[in-house]
């Protein structure tokens, strides 16, 4: 196992890592949409999906792959009324059309709006 680190993405605010590597897969911690240079979330849902596609690019690019090699992604929403908006920036990331769930929950970190975590397999 290897531990994925980069100053691209938010640093993990708990005992967990941004990523790992394992046997060639890439996994990712969920993302939220939180800027790494200043460590603020923009307002609306576009900017933070964008933010989290970002930052989950971020942690790929470290580990070794990119967005057409993710197959599975986990996608978290604050409120499932932002669902069509989310899915309008996910997909001009996730070009691999990957496996996803999609869930709303009741409250994300800092109260922001979505949370992605992907698997990809490594270059």
């Amino acid at each position: 196992m290897k531990v994925i680190e980069t100053k691209n993405a938010p640093g993990a605010i708990g005992p967990y890592s941004q990523g790992f590597e394992v046997n060639g897969i890439i996994y990712t911690s969920g993302q939220i949409p939180v800027d790494p240079e200043t460590g603020k979330a923009a307002e609306g849902i576009e900017l933070q999906a964008e933010q989290s596609c970002k930052n989950v690019g971020a942690i790929l690019e470290a580990g070794g792959s990119d967005f057409g090699k993710v197959f599975k992604t986990t996608c978290f929403l604050a409120d499932m009324d932002d669902f069509a908006a989310f899915n309008q920036v996910y997909e001009k990331y996730f070009i691999s059309k990957p496996a996803r769930s999609c869930v709303a929950v009741k409250t994300l970190p800092k109260n922001l709006l979505c949370e992605i975590e992907a698997v990809a397999v490594k270059e």
